[in-house]
């Protein structure tokens, strides 16, 4: 059985009877459209690309030029079909079952062939039921057109029970690692949720350093450090917006902080400039009154440009983001994060030069969550040959993490948590 689920594309169609009649008015002109069309080249397929990660697998195809296409979904055995109109089987998409990992959740096998004169269809086979997402992206940056198959499982994974779950492991005697005391500071009275947003990721690599770093890889490399050692902290817990490979946009980074009841919002980036010559760290927070200088708005323009990048169907509107569209405009939260961006660029003035003495400010996506204090971390510049090594080392990258949780402790020393979060107890 099967049924179909969505067609659209660059569709363009001209019915037989309409041909007819336009050529008895005007046969010269409808030769002419006809010996047009007969010449016309056929799409190729670029690129094929695969993203898998536990939240959804994504399956992107680039192409020259505009297509048509359509898709189903069918059942026993479920798979997706996707057929491609106008396109040339080439060797690209003859890789397309080579890009398949055992470890993808989501899909089993993928293949491709022509399926009729002038028309390419790709099968994928699924492991379950999902719930698929198909659009096309226009060009942008170094990609061509995109069509994009995103795949999410039928049953929307929980970020706030994956952490209890997580949490509850953590606490069963014998399990993770022994809580750390430090004398200096107070111990934080309660349990607090830090969301580390490490920046970028899939479609999206982020800045790409001279010597060929890519910013998502630095990013995910300290948020992970991080993470590990936040969570073997007394009284507190961290979840990462992403723990792999994959474009998230920036509205969900913040939609995923607020459905766990984050306490801070940390997203981790490595700036570049278009001088190789620019160094040192950064923390900025959000601005409700413009950037605090032309530096940092180019930087927040820079950002909030990864979604063009990394690919958002702006046909879905998620009910979870619909209150973070907002501007920070509660005071205190945002006082609060410049006391957070402070305490924590007070730290990284340890482990490297500063480009700025005091935290900036500029209107930033990913910080937009109206209600958690949130930073964003500008580790070094990737585009800073002597920066792209040192951040790619991962002794410093692991100095680096320790600095910021330096700097977010010292925040709780200084502005304790007041009331109990409901995710405290877990029973």
């Amino acid at each position: 059985m099967s049924r179909r689920v969505e067609s659209h594309g660059d569709e363009f169609s001209v019915s037989r009877r309409a041909v007819l009649k336009f050529a008895a008015a005007s046969l010269t002109l409808a030769v002419s459209r006809v010996g047009a069309a007969a010449t016309a080249s056929p799409a190729s397929i670029l690129g094929v690309r695969v993203w898998p990660a536990q939240d959804y697998t994504r399956v992107t195809l680039e192409h020259d030029q505009p297509m048509r296409f359509t898709h189903l979904l069918v059942k026993d055995p479920e798979r997706l079909v996707v057929d491609l109109e106008g396109v040339e089987f080439n060797t690209v998409l003859q890789s397309l079952p080579g890009k398949i990992a055992e470890t993808d959740p989501y899909i089993k096998l993928i293949r491709a062939g022509r399926n009729k004169p002038g028309v390419v269809r790709i099968v994928i086979e699924l492991k379950g039921e999902i719930k698929p997402q198909v659009f096309t992206l226009k060009p942008v940056g170094e990609y061509g057109h995109r069509l994009v198959l995103d795949l999410y499982p039928a049953q929307e994974i929980d970020p706030l029970m994956a952490l209890l779950e997580k949490s509850e492991i953590k606490d069963e005697p014998g399990k993770g690692k022994p809580a750390q005391q430090d004398p200096g500071k107070p111990v934080v009275t309660r349990m607090v949720t830090i969301v580390l947003d490490p920046g970028h990721g899939g479609e999206d690599p982020g800045a790409i350093g001279r010597g060929g770093s890519r910013e998502k890889d630095v990013t995910l490399s300290i948020a992970r450090r991080l993470k590990e050692k936040i969570d073997a902290q007394p009284n507190m817990r961290s979840a990462l917006t992403r723990d792999g490979d994959f474009f998230i946009p920036l509205q969900s980074r913040v939609g995923k902080a607020r459905r766990v009841q984050a306490d801070l919002f940390v997203s981790v980036h490595a700036d570049a400039f278009i001088k190789p010559t620019a160094r040192g760290s950064s923390v900025f927070v959000l601005s409700e009154n413009g950037a605090s200088s032309s530096a940092a708005r180019w930087l927040a323009n820079k950002e909030n440009s990864a979604d063009l990048i990394g690919g958002v169907n702006i046909g879905v509107k998620d009910p979870h983001l619909a209150r973070t569209l907002l501007d920070l405009s509660q005071t205190a939260t945002l006082n609060d994060s410049l006391k957070l961006g402070k305490a924590v660029l007070g730290e990284l003035g340890g482990i490297n030069s500063l480009h700025k003495g005091h935290v900036e400010q500029a209107g930033f996506a990913v910080l937009k969550a109206p209600d958690i204090p949130s930073i964003l971390v500008e580790t070094a510049f990737i585009s800073n040959p002597e920066e792209e090594r040192r951040l790619t080392d991962e002794d410093y990258q692991d100095r680096m993490a320790e600095a910021i949780l330096r700097g977010i402790k010292g925040y709780f020393a200084r502005n304790p948590p007041l009331a109990k979060s409901r995710l405290a107890r877990l029973d």
